[in-house]
């Protein structure tokens, strides 16, 4: 293995590799694999050098970077991590993202100098482009079986597209199997909210606005005097799309296809935001504006802000994700402030519409882990992903250490009342300490619901254990409102067609395409025109908006729309030739 450098050191500044990513061509590097055979034969490995295949487990640095923030990475010295490098003998030398990664990624496909492994989301096509990566479909038949058991016949919508027909990427933001027991999005209330207002219906985002008034009313300041906020939205880059836009197709019946909508009967695409039901929510934001219930530093704040008032307890409703403000909400439970914790709603536009964070997408492989071009060693690399996929290695991500974080009792995975107790009480210091949950997005995992050899199921998100997890002041709610887990208020995944291409969100966009353009020219135009009608006079909403549609037909929207119906429909044919 070559000796551990820090490939990002090269990566300069924006300015200086400007040029460098004008001018990035789209011709393909030489991705051919030698292949190898499993036991004791030597291989050779992309970069020429022999290897020995056999279960390997001398030590290894593979450099890594990774799209998503990871704040609280231990560097592997985590307890999981240490049972990693144990068993592969892999350590990572790992850099993750802070703040929106598109750019990086880009930087990495033109500087020409990648680390080992990379995890762009949806910057694939930049390093496709650029000839960083490593076709995988030999490497995965060879030295890969719990990859290839887990995947079965989904092995085919790993294929980049229908002209290339590689695999680049080990999907890890999709799960394998399984569903979804626990809702983590949906209209956030705090605990304290609804028990003082009786436990109200919150079904709308009318209801969810009378019920932040009508407890304002009542308290407009916390215990030390500071006002307490209606809601607060995180509008720090690329969240924007997480607590601001995507929440107006939630809302009104569409699926979470990213930044356009489709068709599930004809896969005709329009960019979301041109829907009528749309324009509404955005109005009721506007509303709530001018009602002085929303944060009024919503668009100004940074996340490291918006995390501290969400920690603060002063914030009585959010329309987030849960992973996006979990940290904050760690540390109220870390000081016992259970109360200041959230609950999640099913809140529409109107009762006409259902919530659909639990629209199925099938199997949608797309986003995910790949080796690339500089890897000395894809042989160790593959079969490092591959440990995170076998049973051993899903039971060590998941559930942590035997003995340690749980035991077995009558042939069942116990996790004991104390380490639980930590588990949801100290959450941050807790998986900084044991690594669980840290790996989940590095290698192939399974969904929840699925069970191993023994009958366990290999997460812990099951509802006994999701049950096990929740405050007093949770499950008090929960039982106010005749449910046993927060998904129980949302409506389910069969009352919902599975959509053929999976989520749009992941399909994979060639770089220099005039789509990627467009695209970008929409973005800029929607970021700049959504919080104007927002923070806009009641009386000049229309106005703005009608002003918003004609910039967008005049930046090519129709055009846009057309190119990605393209790609959609390509997606549903490669998958299922």
């Amino acid at each position: 293995m070559k000796a551990k450098r820090k490939w990002s050191g090269i990566l300069l500044s924006a300015v200086m590799l400007a040029g460098l990513l004008a001018g990035c061509g789209g011709q393909p590097g030489n991705n051919e694999q030698a292949g190898g055979n499993e036991g004791n034969t030597p291989t050779e490995n992309a970069g020429g050098k022999e290897t020995d295949t056999a279960n390997d487990t001398s030590p290894v640095t593979f450099t890594f970077y990774g799209a998503d923030e990871h704040p609280n990475w231990q560097k592997m010295q985590d307890e999981v991590g240490k049972a990693i490098t144990e068993k592969t003998g892999v350590t990572l030398d790992a850099e993750f993202a802070v703040g929106d990664s598109s750019q990086k990624i880009a930087l990495i496909a033109a500087s020409g100098d990648y680390p080992d492994l990379i995890s762009p989301k949806g910057g694939l096509s930049s390093l496709v482009d650029a000839g960083a990566m490593i076709d995988l479909t030999d490497l995965i038949e060879q030295h890969a079986p719990n990859i290839k058991k887990m995947l079965g016949d989904q092995m085919k919508r790993l294929r980049y597209s229908e002209e290339d027909q590689s695999i680049y990427v080990i999907p890890t933001y999709s799960k394998v199997g399984g569903k979804s027991f626990e809702a983590g999005g949906g209209f956030s209330l705090q605990h304290r909210v609804v028990k003082e207002l009786g436990y109200p219906k919150i079904r709308t985002v009318k209801d969810f606005e009378n019920a932040l008034k009508a407890y304002l009313e009542k308290h407009p300041t916390d215990e030390n005097g500071n006002p307490n906020i209606g809601v607060s939205l995180n509008a720090d880059d690329w969240r924007m799309y997480i607590s601001v836009t995507n929440p107006a197709f939630y809302t009104t019946g569409a699926p979470d296809d990213g930044e356009f909508n489709i068709d599930i009967d004809t896969q005709e695409v329009t960019y979301h935001f041109r829907r009528p039901a749309e324009k509404e929510y955005f109005r009721w934001l506007n509303h709530m504006n001018a009602e002085g219930l929303l944060d009024k530093e919503s668009f100004v704040q940074k996340y490291d802000q918006y995390k501290a008032k969400v920690a603060s307890g002063r914030v009585l409703g959010l329309i987030d994700q849960q992973w996006d403000y979990g940290e904050a909400e760690n540390a109220l439970k870390s000081a016992g402030k259970f109360e200041y914790t959230y609950g999640h709603y099913p809140v529409t536009l109107t009762e006409e519409y259902k919530e659909t964070s639990f629209w199925p997408t099938g199997f949608m492989a797309g986003w995910g882990v790949g080796i690339t071009t500089d890897c000395e060693d894809p042989v160790r690399a593959i079969k490092f992903l591959d440990f995170l996929a076998s049973e051993e290695g899903q039971v060590l991500i998941n559930w942590g250490i035997e003995g340690k974080h749980y035991n077995v009792e009558n042939g069942k995975r116990v996790i004991p009342a104390d380490v639980q107790k930590r588990k949801s009480e100290d959450t941050t210091n807790f998986q900084k300490e044991s690594g669980i949950d840290f790996y989940t997005n590095m290698g192939l995992h399974y969904g929840d619901g699925e069970v191993d050899s023994t009958g366990n199921y290999y997460t812990t998100k099951f509802p006994e254990q999701i049950v096990a997890g929740y405050s007093d002041a949770a499950k008090e709610t929960l039982k106010a409102y005749g449910a046993t887990t927060w998904k129980d208020l949302f409506p389910q995944e069969d009352e919902f067609p599975v959509r053929p291409w999976g989520a749009a969100w992941n399909l994979p966009v060639p770089g220099d395409s005039e789509f990627k353009v467009l695209s970008e020219k929409l973005k800029e135009i929607t970021w700049k025109r959504i919080p104007e009608a927002i923070l806009a006079k009641p009386e000049d909403f229309d106005k703005i908006w009608d002003a918003y549609m004609a910039e967008l037909d005049k930046a090519g929207v129709e055009k846009a729309e057309d190119q990605y119906e393209e790609l959609v429909k390509a997606r549903v044919k490669l998958w299922n030739e």
